[in-house]
């Protein structure tokens, strides 16, 4: 496993730097896009989300065609070596399309169930977030090791939400944090506010709702980290179901555990 785990480590990266540059170019003329809408107004999807994602899926295919892959575009598709890809094109798609930088390409690599690789590039700062199991994590090259001394209460805690669950429970969320001393922020993707996390940027990331394509690669990268996070299924088709997402540093965990309820 180990020659098999790092061909595809390697792999992510250049696939993720190079699906980075494809959607920074759709970026850079995002006026020229049609977009779409999915569950809702605010859930939305471009042709820059598709070819991104299809990018993605030949080369892994080209390279690994007995890997399994999964896309938030086009689903799911088994394999048969053990090995699954799960892959956010563009996760943070309304900040792209409002021109805002907070949106990032995520993949993550799984082994029987367990995420084995996470890779996160965010273009417009040019980062590249990389963990795999046993190996670390880093940002540009530089490790990622998380503070114990960072608690909720001397750090930010990063939010999402979305039309999964009520306002009154996302009000309720909120007010939980800041009762408990707590500070938030939300920036429209989750997968990047989980490799923030795996930096030491955010203290702890908590969303309610949220699928397999948006937070496994960067579970991978907060565990890699020294970090903590909640269990998602991945077995058979409960990988393309939504679950409940909470990652934290070590100083967070008790507390965010006990506001999520998790």
């Amino acid at each position: 496993m180990t020659h098999d785990l790092d061909a595809r480590f390697a792999l992510a990266q250049t696939i993720a730097r190079i699906a980075g540059a494809t959607a920074l170019d759709y970026f850079h003329r995002r006026e020229t896009l049609v977009i779409e809408t999915k569950r809702d107004a605010q859930d939305v999807v471009s042709i820059a989300d598709r070819q991104v994602e299809t990018l993605i899926r030949d080369a892994v295919a080209d390279a690994h065609p007995d890997d399994g892959f999964l896309g938030e575009e086009y689903g799911l598709v088994a394999g048969s070596s053990g090995y699954t890809w799960v892959v956010d094109p563009i996760d943070g798609t309304s900040p792209f399309v409002n021109g805002m930088p907070s949106w990032c390409v995520s993949i993550a690599v799984l082994f029987e169930d367990k995420p084995v690789i996470g890779v996160i590039h965010a273009p417009c700062f040019d980062e590249l977030y990389a963990a795999a199991a046993g190996r670390g994590a880093v940002l540009n090259g530089k490790t990622l090791q998380l503070d114990p001394s960072r608690t909720i209460c001397n750090a930010v805690t990063g939010i999402g939400a979305n039309n999964h669950v009520t306002p009154a429970f996302v009000g309720k969320m909120v007010e939980t944090l800041m009762e408990a001393g707590g500070n938030f922020i939300r920036n429209g993707s989750g997968a990047l506010m989980l490799a923030y996390v795996a930096a030491g940027r955010l203290v702890g990331y908590y969303e309610p709702y949220m699928h397999a394509w948006d937070c496994l690669a960067g579970y991978c990268l907060v565990t890699e980290a020294g970090g903590w996070h909640h269990p998602f299924p991945v077995e058979g088709e409960r990988l393309t179901k939504g679950a409940p997402v909470l990652a934290a540093a070590p100083g967070a965990i008790d507390d965010l555990r006990r506001i999520a309820g998790v």
